[in-house]
């Protein structure tokens, strides 16, 4: 039979446009997990250009490269992209992606629900940025403060578009948390106890529950708002009987909770890297989950502490400056159950295992620093100035960011079924964890100094020019690493042949499955008997469970 060139091309074609209809209707958790990553991924360059252009205006005294009203909608942009459409949803790529497999399971307990909260958060962000060509993006920060998202403040629809676009992003989120609840609760593997969990697991788990808990109390503010830009309600409008501080409570009550929700699954990615790494189980696997109970529990009682400002009396500064000293507390132990790991083990100095050990370096500096917050005199002093500004950006990039670059060195295989290049890696990460300490170091210092945050420009005032310029050169140095780890995305994809399954002889049952799991993750299952199964699979001699056996006897 004579076959045409023409019909090669048009059979080309359309395999290429069913390639691309089974992504977009796809409900497998793999390839949506990965979507949330593409997706966390185009946002940060959108984002990071964002931080540039802000760093740019701020390299000088008087400068003038962006107007307040423009300087006004990067920073506003910058922050919310950040927070909501790029941490979030990396988390949540290596979550709805990892989870399923790490418990034994092959799909999420609801796969067409899963594929919706995807789509509703990429419709929110891409709406979020839409404002941008509606008249203006938002402009009251990030945090979106009371009376300045009120109609007489900013006219503009960019302030409607934030209201929209996190609605849509915060109705996705609370889908993914009940989805991941349902999945631990229902679909693990026959033998795996709760107390058996992978600690990412674990952490993604109770990080579920306070997504369920925080987003109704940042929802609701969004319609009020909404209410009071359409409708002429007055729920935040002080002049006719609302209450700016109103905005504040409900905010903050989803927004301290929020750096837990982002910071909670990187914890888990840690706990799993400290272990394979280090050769050895995690330290006190008792206290590390326990400690993320506490976490949850305690971030619901900490959110005055962003609001020591506004004169609400000694008594409840007081209560909210204990409360929030003691949620240093199980972080803490944290800290040293992976120094325990860490501890006589041996240790293979990865690129995924030194951004692990960078973050008990950083996280540390930013955790001490939010103590400090916690001592209203000091809260009062600096809490408008470029020290807080230091202190949330070691928290979340320091704490949340390296875990999403820590687990994206370990898992990437898994992803893609492919290596990266860990000289590169290692290259990439020396030059962006200096580029950071430039970066946001000596922004405590500024602080200290009395520079104030949400300004677009500053005096000529002795070393805050020298500061600002150091700052602004380790954010481009930052913004320069990131073009070689992107580099070496697109060089790792280019390989043909595919690694092995299982690159660092690794514990848990996502390991146990091909390079590039199917539609089905598993045709057979290993035993459950302890917290590490595929371990116990590859060595019988050395299992988990014999070992516990003799030490109980």
């Amino acid at each position: 039979m004579e076959i045409r060139l023409s019909d090669i091309e048009k059979n080309k074609a359309t395999y290429k446009d069913y390639r691309i209809l089974r992504w977009l209707t796809s409900v497998d958790h793999k390839e949506i997990g990965i979507m949330y990553l593409w997706v966390a991924l185009l946002f940060f360059v959108v984002g990071g250009i964002e931080a540039l252009l802000m760093r740019t205006q701020l390299v000088m005294a008087n400068n003038h490269f962006l107007s307040p009203d423009v300087y006004n909608q990067i920073f506003t942009m910058h922050g919310t992209t950040m927070i909501f459409f790029v941490m979030m949803p990396a988390l949540f790529g290596f979550q709805v992606y990892m989870m399923p497999l790490m418990i034994g399971a092959n799909d999420m307990a609801f796969p067409r629900m899963n594929a919706f909260s995807f789509w509703i958060t990429l419709f929110g962000g891409l709406l979020l940025y839409f404002s941008f060509f509606a008249g203006g993006a938002p402009n009251a920060g990030w945090f979106n403060y009371a009376p300045l998202n009120e109609s007489a403040y900013s006219s503009t629809s960019g302030i409607d578009y934030y209201c929209i676009g996190l609605l849509l992003a915060g109705i996705g989120s609370v889908s993914t948390g009940v989805n991941i609840i349902v999945t631990v609760l229902k679909y693990r593997a026959p033998g795996m106890s709760l107390k058996m969990l992978p600690l990412f697991v674990w952490m993604s788990f109770v990080n579920a529950f306070l997504i369920i808990g925080a987003l109704p109390s940042l929802n609701a503010a969004l319609s009020m708002l909404l209410l009071d830009r359409q409708l002429h309600a007055h729920f935040f409008n002080v002049a006719s009987g609302g209450s700016a501080l109103l905005w504040q409570h409900m905010f903050w009550l989803f927004g301290h909770p929020e750096v837990y929700i982002i910071i909670l699954p990187a914890f888990g990615i840690y706990s799993e890297v400290f272990q394979v790494f280090s050769r050895k189980r995690i330290y006190g696997y008792s206290f590390v989950a326990g400690s993320t109970v506490a976490i949850a529990l305690l971030s619901f009682g900490v959110w005055v502490h962003h609001m020591f400002a506004t004169g609400l009396g000694n008594t409840v500064n007081a209560f909210f400056g204990a409360s929030s000293m003691l949620i240093g507390v199980p972080t803490g132990i944290k800290i040293f159950n992976w120094l325990g790991t860490m501890y006589g083990g041996s240790i293979r100095f990865t690129v995924s295992m030194l951004f692990a050990i960078a973050f008990l370096i950083e996280f540390t500096i930013g955790g001490l620093t939010g103590i400090a917050f916690s001592i209203i005199p000091i809260d009062w002093q600096v809490t408008d100035t470029y020290y807080v500004v230091a202190h949330m950006h070691y928290v979340m990039v320091g704490g949340s960011l390296f875990g999403v670059l820590s687990g994206l060195f370990y898992w990437f295989q898994k992803l893609s079924g492919k290596q990266l290049d860990e000289k590169l890696g290692k290259i990439f990460f020396w030059l962006f964890v200096i580029g950071f300490n430039m970066t946001f170091f000596v922004q405590h210092i500024l602080g200290i100094m009395g520079m104030p945050r949400r300004v677009y420009t500053y005096p000529d005032l002795p070393y805050f020019t020298l500061l600002n310029l150091c700052s602004t050169a380790g954010a481009f140095l930052m913004g320069g690493s990131l073009l070689l780890l992107f580099y070496n995305i697109y060089k790792t994809a280019r390989k043909k042949e595919l690694d092995r399954s299982d690159p660092w002889d690794g514990f848990t049952l996502e390991w146990l499955s091909t390079a590039l799991p199917g539609q089905k993750n598993f045709e057979a299952l290993p035993e459950i008997k302890s917290r590490r199964p595929y371990w116990d699979l590859k060595y019988p001699d050395k299992a988990d469970w014999k070992n516990d056996d003799k030490e109980r006897k």
